[in-house]
């Protein structure tokens, strides 16, 4: 007796169209060279540079110890680094060569699209946090332990929401303008919030440009992982004002990317 088969049209539930483009995602920035320069190389070098020279900068950390204010920062900047110029890059260069295309042509929606690379995002940036870890360790850092759960649940919160607040800005860049604007751009807004934008260094060490810099999404995230590693506290200002910028990043990328 020959069995009957009923087609079964249409897309696979969202759940797993996403976990496939993250799978996707992920493995394609792992495979980038330049990205890994970006998420791992650059903040390592940061790191170390600035523990060793801090002394010589004569900052005010409130009598915290270099080490312990600048290894949160350079997380801070790691996630920032990824989920910002890696995305809006990698993005633009696939809207080049019409991969992207590819992609609005199947049942993946544009949200689903950013989810996918958020959750690929998720995955890098906890392997770039665990390089970070190690050489902060070696350096000499001690987190705050004080209340390891409130400190845990602080991490936790400021990677989701940075992570989700940059994408969605990377991606907003990614899709209106061109792959080499696009390029130059990430770079460069890049270089500006590591210098100045609040994420290394604590906003109070930029004096009165410190009320303005705070309100910044570089500058939240390096004041929520801060507030977590040496204060062990939940920072809510900062959580919030990164949920306003991923709120913006995620509607106008809605209204306004476009596929090539």
């Amino acid at each position: 007796m020959s069995a009957t088969f009923t087609p079964a049209p249409g897309g696979a539930p969202l759940s797993r169209m996403v976990l496939a483009q993250a799978r996707m995602e992920a493995r394609l920035m792992l495979r980038n060279g330049e990205q890994l320069l970006l998420a791992v190389v650059i903040p390592v070098i940061v790191l170390v540079g600035g523990v060793a020279g801090a002394d010589r900068l004569g900052l005010d950390l409130q009598g915290h110890r270099p080490v312990d204010v600048l290894t949160p920062g350079v997380l801070a900047l790691a996630v920032m680094s990824t989920a910002f110029t890696s995305v809006a890059i990698a993005t633009g260069f696939e809207r080049r060569y019409g991969v992207i295309k590819l992609l609005g042509a199947s049942p993946l929606p544009r949200h689903g699209l950013l989810l996918g690379k958020v959750v690929a995002l998720l995955n890098v940036v906890a392997l770039q946090l665990v390089v970070l870890v190690v050489v902060g360790l070696a350096l000499g850092w001690r987190p705050a332990l004080d209340h390891p759960p409130t400190s845990a649940l602080g991490l936790v919160l400021a990677v989701a929401v940075g992570t989700a607040a940059f994408a969605a800005l990377g991606l907003f860049v990614a899709g209106v303008l061109r792959a080499e604007a696009t390029l130059a751009l990430a770079n460069l807004v890049y270089l500006l919030l590591m210098a100045g934008g609040g994420v290394v260094l604590p906003t109070s060490t930029y004096g009165s440009a410190g009320s303005v810099i705070q309100w910044l999404p570089s500058a939240a995230l390096g004041d929520a992982m801060r507030a977590a590693l040496v204060d062990a506290a939940v920072d809510g200002r900062s959580l919030l004002v990164l949920a306003v910028w991923a709120a913006l990043g995620t509607a106008l990328t809605a209204r306004t990317f476009r596929w090539e």
